[in-house]
């Protein structure tokens, strides 16, 4: 019978995977320079090595989650230090102000080919755990979260988040405005980009230093033995 997977297992294996690949030669990564693809493969592995192990429940791509469970819930990101962002659907506006509303596992790689062996090396320099109550955006709730502050109004509020052009109308920004001063967001430390798909930077994340309460450093900038 095996073990059912918690949060506090996640990150332990999280840590055991980064450990282990960075040391691993992908054959089919090499010359590879589609994000898209490392990311792919090494989410699959990831989940592989979990399967293997645990009782866990994978998500599929319909789910949109990778790691769909009450308990879990959370999404893997794999993305390269060169540029760590990658995207994610788009729900509502509220996202960017509450969270995604699930959790983020964040893995970043540096990648390195070897012309010799014909092989590709990828380096977790950072990966980190988000819970979904920082998954917002860093800018606009630090802001927000200010506004309240000094006693900001409705009409301040949605004047503030049109400003910013969140994809609302008016009806849907007024009782954003109204949840806000009710319930004021967290610190979110995501960095969101207005698209089609919302677009997740993790530059802040990467680079935290500061202890911050549902953020769980796992690796940091690991360099191979």
């Amino acid at each position: 019978m095996k073990q059912k997977l918690t949060i506090k297992i996640l990150i332990k294996e999280a840590y055991l995977f980064c450990i282990e690949q960075s040391k691993f030669q992908h054959k089919e990564l090499f010359g590879v320079t589609d994000g898209k693809a490392v990311g792919t493969l090494i989410e699959q592995k990831f989940q592989k090595h979990l399967n293997d192990k645990y009782n866990v429940k994978i998500g599929s791509s319909a789910s949109g989650i990778d790691l769909p469970s009450e308990n879990i819930l959370t999404d893997i990101k794999v993305t390269s230090i060169k540029q760590p962002q990658s995207s994610c659907p788009f729900k509502d506006a509220k996202q960017k102000v509450f969270g995604l509303g699930y959790n983020l596992l964040v893995f970043v790689y540096d990648k390195t080919d070897n012309p010799k062996t014909k092989t590709a090396t990828l380096n977790f320099v950072s990966c980190s755990f988000v819970s979904k109550e920082r998954t917002a955006d860093y800018t606009t709730t630090f802001r927000l979260r200010e506004m309240v502050k000094d006693k900001a109004n409705e009409t301040d509020i949605i004047a503030y988040l049109q400003d910013k052009n969140i994809p609302a109308d008016e009806i849907t920004l007024s009782k954003l405005a109204e949840q806000i001063l009710k319930t004021p967001p967290e610190q979110g430390y995501l960095t969101i980009s207005n698209a089609l798909q919302w677009r997740l930077q993790y530059q802040r994340i990467v680079t935290l230093t500061d202890t911050v309460k549902g953020i769980t450093k796992i690796v940091s900038f690991h360099k191979p033995q």
